[in-house]
């Protein structure tokens, strides 16, 4: 296979995965999200802002520069603008200047402004954390996974359109691996992977590979050991931000839901981990519950699940279940279940030989 780097950029936490298979070695780390350094590092300027580079995760971020508009100055390129919101009037409304890109760039280097870039893959910082695990920064591909809502036409719900890029592609090819692209196959209404995939053709790799971290984390969660010989389970990843749970058999994805972490309660998580793969949550009903949405294709009966496993940094959620949930940790740490599922995409993906996550 060669050297490969997975990252997993979520809202809390950035998780990264370092496996050479010459060596059949592995390190991690998990670290601060790019969207809490990077609104530390505004909050930390003093006065006007310009801000260029692409769409990123936005909450932190987008909550701090909203409040420097308040006391200074705050110009944006519409690339970076993109990160508060994809509809530039509501940029604007508070009181952000959005400008051409050429524009914003042109402002750097104006002593009246501080500089900030945005964007998930802060090269420097990646460079510096490999390089404090003792490995060289160069690998034959690298896997990134973010959420990404894409970018729905006036008049559609990000929410519904978010959940119909994911079944067209599931109807085709119900693996959750049929969601990882090569940086060059991005649909251009995934406005994040792409800003990504972008972003990533300055790092020292062959090939670049992004995925979305729901999916991702489903793909991960099923190669823990604890999954094992499992032909019918549930997954679930309990993430910082989101929630996602799948129901799969035989590695073939049957259903899936998924919500805000913060709207989810133990109550709820029950109900919905036995209807799952009842067949009998709809699309239509997550969304009126102030979910994210649900996908059912086919179903085989909450009798039938021989496993349901939780993975996520808030999986403490799930203790108090009164399901048989057993926690993973695959490849022995929660924390990697997404760059697990990276890397398994890329491993069927490139057609290799089959890896133990042990």
């Amino acid at each position: 296979m060669g050297r490969y780097l997975m990252l997993d950029i979520g809202a809390g936490t950035m998780d990264m995965l370092c496996f050479d298979t010459e060596q059949d070695l592995h390190y991690k780390a998990v670290v601060r999200s790019p969207v809490r350094v990077l609104a530390d590092d505004v909050r930390r300027t003093q006065g006007a802002l310009v801000v260029t580079g692409v769409e990123m995760g936005g909450g932190p971020v987008s909550q701090a520069l909203i409040e420097r508009a308040k006391t200074s100055k705050v110009v944006m390129s519409m690339s970076a603008a993109a990160t508060i919101h994809h509809d530039m009037e509501k940029v604007t409304a508070h009181g952000i200047r959005v400008v051409a890109d050429a524009g914003a760039e042109g402002l750097i280097g104006n002593s009246d402004f501080s500089p900030v870039r945005s964007g998930d893959l802060q090269i420097g910082r990646i460079r510096r954390l490999v390089e404090g695990l003792g490995l060289p920064f160069f690998f034959d591909a690298i896997g990134i996974c973010a959420q990404d809502h894409g970018v729905p036409p006036p008049g559609v719900s990000h929410l519904d359109f978010r959940h119909r890029m994911f079944t067209t592609v599931l109807e085709k090819e119900p693996t959750p691996y049929a969601l990882l692209y090569r940086s060059d196959e991005v649909p251009a209404e995934m406005n994040r992977l792409a800003s990504i995939a972008a972003d990533a053709r300055s790092l020292p790799a062959d090939r670049i590979y992004v995925m979305d971290s729901g999916m991702a984390a489903i793909l991960g969660a099923s190669k823990d050991i604890l999954a094992s010989g499992m032909r019918r389970m549930l997954v679930l990843d309990i993430a910082t931000s989101h929630t996602v749970a799948a129901v799969l058999e035989d590695g073939v994805l049957c259903g899936f839901f998924e919500y805000h972490t913060r709207d989810v309660t133990v109550e709820r998580l029950d109900r919905l981990l036995k209807d799952l793969p009842d067949g009998k949550l709809s699309h239509r009903q997550i969304l009126e519950e102030g979910g994210h949405g649900a996908y059912s294709r086919s179903a085989f009966g909450y009798d039938q699940v021989q496993r349901i496993l939780a993975t996520g940094p808030r999986r403490r959620l799930a203790a108090s279940s009164t399901l048989p949930i057993v926690f993973g940790a695959p490849w022995g740490d929660n924390m990697m279940t997404g760059t697990v599922g990276l890397l398994e995409a890329v491993r069927l993906r490139e057609g290799l030989p089959v890896l133990d996550y042990l």
